[in-house]
């Protein structure tokens, strides 16, 4: 495996590359946020280590910043932070797993050895670039959303809400949730922005169509159904 390893502890990055080299793999680190994201968005690695406080840039942006550019190279995120709000907001950031300091090197090993292989068989396998719900459909690569027949022409965010309820589709998805992965807020800026914007999606997914593809959730949020 080629793996990249974003650590500022220079103990922590030489026990870590020391282990992976020992382990056979090839290792390249960095020990910033910035450098870290250069070498993670223009070279290519079977999985990504990233420790969550850094300077320059925080390790979550890091892996925010490459899932937002439909970079899914497995992340793992370490972290002294190790309550359970803080492995959350991890994974929900992006990150694939999550391994609280101080950690033992052979769980790492293994861990990240999972990850990889599960990168490289989803590769290989040709993973779905579809998303659907009934008769919606929306292509990752061609950026193209279908109902039945129709073309649907949406404005990036529009894209970039319907994806996101696509992923979690029979899933509660709250404004929290919408803010942070949609609008990349992570304060409520006390607007009606997600209303505004469900309600024009809506009408171009739901509205003359059979069946109400999203649907709210009072109290809760908003889930798209459909099989």
């Amino acid at each position: 495996m080629r793996l990249l390893i974003i650590e500022d502890d220079k103990e922590v990055a030489a026990y870590i590359t020391k282990g992976m080299k020992e382990a056979g793999h090839t290792i390249d680190t960095a020990d910033n946020g910035k450098d870290g994201l250069f070498l993670a968005t223009t070279e290519n690695y079977d999985a990504l280590i990233v420790d969550r406080m850094l300077p320059g840039l925080d390790g979550l942006s890091i892996i925010r910043t490459i899932r937002g550019a439909d970079n899914k190279t497995p992340a793992l995120i370490l972290s002294a932070l190790g309550e359970v709000d803080d492995r959350v907001k991890g994974l929900r950031s992006g990150g694939d797993d999550y391994m609280v300091k101080p950690f033992a090197f052979a769980e790492l090993l293994a861990r990240i050895e999972i990850l990889a292989r599960r990168g490289r068989e989803n590769s290989q396998n040709g993973a779905s670039n579809c998303l659907e719900a009934g008769d919606l459909k929306l292509d990752l690569l061609s950026r193209k959303v279908t109902r039945g027949q129709q073309v649907i022409e949406l404005q990036a965010t529009e894209f970039r809400l319907l994806e996101y309820l696509l992923q979690h589709k029979g899933q509660v998805v709250t404004r929290t949730m919408l803010l942070e992965h949609v609008w990349d807020y992570h304060f409520d800026p006390q607007t009606n922005v997600i209303d505004v914007h469900i309600s024009r999606l809506r009408a171009k997914i739901d509205k003359g169509f059979k069946g109400q593809i999203i649907r709210t959730v009072r109290g809760a949020g908003y889930i798209i159904e459909g099989e």
